[in-house]
């Protein structure tokens, strides 16, 4: 039994990706033992209609899911609505969570608005996850440079806000030892797995922070799925704990936000 806590619909804006059609990315995560994956989407990076994305994030879920997809909204807290948008996911589309993307959509963590995004989603009741990167800056269209986001404000931040819960996505590199230590005793905050690499960081992130926050996450379709299934399967990890990071912990998350869609 999986819960995948990052999956992407629609397509990515650089390239064409294998099971980037709805029915081909459900079928594949059905094979792979997934209960449940909550769905971003692709255009949420770029586009501006936001209200749009999260439309067609819900319906798509609806029309191929068969329950298997929780959508996670995107909100853009530089678009002059987004306020009106972050209330439709909640109120109307009756999401789980929302999904940020601050290096994409030009703020940093240090904004004002950034820590009103928290605060507004924490008092819905909605997970968010916060995605520091999408791909490895190497990998980057050249038109199309986006530096990491950094992390270093957030422990205060969700010291501020205990009813938030946060989803780290996408963090490799960008968060070490101290920082993830203080970021995991600030307030109710899991990192997720897709860019973790290496059998003894995986070991040293559950030293770090207790196995207990860390999530299975996989990135498909813009990573492979089986990479993310293979980096616990041979993580040396005991029975209890490769469930807790598979499914145990993601479950418990959204049990007291709002009805899935």
């Amino acid at each position: 039994m999986i819960v995948d806590t990052n999956v992407n619909f629609s397509r990515w804006p650089f390239r064409r990706l294998p099971d980037d059609e709805p029915a081909a990315l459900v079928a594949r995560l059905r094979r792979h033992g997934v209960v449940q994956a909550w769905a971003g989407s692709f255009d949420g990076i770029l586009h501006r209609d936001m209200a749009g994305v999260n439309a067609r994030l819900t319906s798509d879920c609806r029309a191929y899911g068969d329950g298997l997809l929780l959508p996670f909204g995107c909100v853009n807290p530089r678009q002059p609505d987004w306020r009106e948008d972050l209330r439709r996911c909640h109120e109307e589309h009756r999401m789980t969570g929302i999904r940020l993307h601050p290096n994409y959509h030009g703020y940093d963590l240090r904004d004002p608005l950034f820590a009103e995004v928290l605060s507004l989603a924490a008092a819905r009741g909605l997970v968010v996850e916060l995605a520091l990167r999408m791909e490895d800056e190497r990998t980057q269209h050249p038109l199309v440079r986006v530096a990491p986001v950094d992390p270093a404000p957030l422990p205060a931040l969700i010291g501020r806000e205990p009813k938030l819960r946060l989803v780290i996505l996408h963090w490799k590199d960008l968060l070490r030892g101290d920082l993830m230590r203080r970021l995991a005793t600030a307030g109710e905050v899991y990192f997720e797995i897709s860019t973790l690499e290496g059998l003894g960081n995986f070991t040293r992130v559950i030293e770090d922070v207790s196995v207990e926050r860390v999530v299975f996450g996989s990135n498909f379709p813009l990573f492979n799925f089986e990479s993310a299934l293979f980096k616990v399967r041979e993580a040396g990890l005991s029975e209890a704990q490769r469930k807790a990071v598979f499914a145990g912990n993601a479950r418990r998350l959204p049990d007291r936000g709002p009805a899935r869609a």
